[in-house]
Formats: C-alpha cells, structure tokens, sequence
C-alpha cells in the first residue's frame, strides 16, 4: 500500500466491480459505493426496473459503468452477462454476490420446487457467478469474491422455508473458495447482515409495532440499512482486507449477541 493516492484509500479506482442483484436493496447500495470510490461497476439482475434505476444513479457518478439483465442462477445467462461485462469494461476483478429470494413455508408442507427456487438463486446463483467471472480473476492472478449471506446462516429461522440452508451453504462455498482459489491470488470472503430494511424485507416493517419491537432487541437500538452492509463489503473487496480470506463480517449492530439477556436474571435487569 506504500505510495497509494490518499484519496483512492480503498484501492478500488478503476477496477471492474461485478454486483449481482444490483436492481435494489443491498446490491443497489453496493453499487454505488463501488462507484463513488472510482471503481468500474457492472450491475446485473434479472429485475430490469430495478436495473434501469441502479443505472441511472450511477450514471450520475461516472460513464464507465454498465447493467446487464441476468438471471444468475442460468449459467448461459452468467456466461453471456461476463462476456458483456468484459468487452465493456474489462476483466472483472471484484464480485459481489447479493441477490436473493425469501421464500416462506414450514419444512414440513413445503413443496420441491418452492426449495429448489430459493436454493437456484441463493446458492447455486452465487457458484455459478464465482465460477464464471473467477476465471477472469484467475487469468489475471488476483479477485476479491464477496458474498452476502445471512445471520439466518448461522442461526435457525423457522418457518422460512430453504432460506437458512442456502444462506448456511453460501458460507462453506466461500470458505471453499478461500481454500481452493487462494493460491491463484483470489481471496472469498462474506458479510452477514442482520435486521436490515430493504425491499425484501419492508412489508415486515410496514407491519405497525414491528420496527419497534425489532429495535428493542437491537444493542444499537435501531434497524440496519443498506449501506451499513456496503461499507463492511467495500473493505473486504480492497486492498485493506489482502490478508483476510475465508471469513465471515457479521453486521447486526450486536443482534446475536443479545441471547443470554434473553435468560431472566432477578436483581440484574
């Protein structure tokens, strides 16, 4: 890092920065993060509308950045979105996996297409993405992958039906990734997101006494939004994480550390 422009602190100016699902929420933020610290952004989606909004923000930023409709759980759609991508702006050297689905339903009624749904998008969407643009990062012997899980990963959350299987599995695949790639010059790393407001999980927060309730059990007492997880993905995609691969950022202003105030203490509330 010695002689880095101060003002490019993270390291990112010019480099191409993939986003997946960068029609809105999480992705959307990354974004535009990525653009306003000089990167060149590809965003890609299948939502078009979404797209269309991500683009004209961050036309606003830049030229050199390009959306590109994709249903990332079809490896022709990733092919023929990373060959887009490339021709534009160049190889990729950044890619953040975001997009997702929720899909609710009890393990005990859900029907195999509603879990192959979510597990196509949330899982299998995040290794097809990481092997499509990989080879591009391992042509050039350098990539940062990141990718958003959940702290649904870690934590059972019944009733959700194969959200925290997936989310769960899209942690091993990135340890996997640190572990097979990291020799090639490309680190795996993920951010898992907590209580956080986003187009998924607005109509929770439309509920009344929800946010409130969900505050309540926050040590930060209030609900994360989307840029709170593009700050920590922004430092694991630069240079000021080069030595952090295989790991897990965990942002939910304290949420699950919150269990054993959970446990009734007489005389220590």
């Amino acid at each position: 890092m010695t002689g880095q422009d101060s003002s490019d602190w993270l390291g990112l100016s010019g480099r191409v920065c993939v986003v997946t699902g960068g029609g809105g929420g999480i992705g959307r933020a990354v974004a535009l993060s990525f653009a306003r610290a000089g990167a060149r952004v590809a965003a890609i989606d299948r939502d078009q509308r979404g797209l269309d909004v991500t683009h004209t923000e961050l036309l606003k930023l830049g030229r050199d950045h390009v959306v590109s409709p994709c249903d990332t759980s079809s490896a022709e759609s990733v092919t023929a979105a990373s060959e887009q991508i490339e021709q534009a702006l160049g190889p990729c050297h950044v890619l953040v996996n975001t997009a997702a689905v929720l899909r609710p339903g009890g393990l005990d009624t859900l029907s195999l297409a509603e879990w192959n749904a979510v597990l196509a998008v949330n899982l299998t969407g995040y290794f097809l993405c990481a092997q499509i643009f990989g080879r591009q990062m391992r042509a050039q012997g350098r990539g940062s992958l990141v990718h958003v899980s959940s702290i649904a990963g870690s934590h059972a959350q019944g009733q959700s039906g194969a959200y925290s299987v997936s989310k769960a599995g899209v942690i091993m695949l990135s340890q996997q990734l640190a572990n097979e790639w990291g020799p090639h010059g490309i680190r795996s790393n993920v951010v898992s997101p907590g209580l956080v407001i986003t187009p998924m999980s607005q109509s929770f927060y439309d509920t009344p006494g929800v946010t409130e309730r969900r505050k309540a059990v926050v040590p930060m007492r209030r609900i994360g939004m989307p840029q709170d997880i593009a700050d920590a993905i922004l430092f694991l995609a630069s240079d000021r994480s080069s030595y952090v691969s295989g790991d897990e950022i965990t942002v939910d202003g304290g949420f699950v550390r919150m269990l054993m105030n959970l446990v009734p203490r007489p005389g220590f509330e």
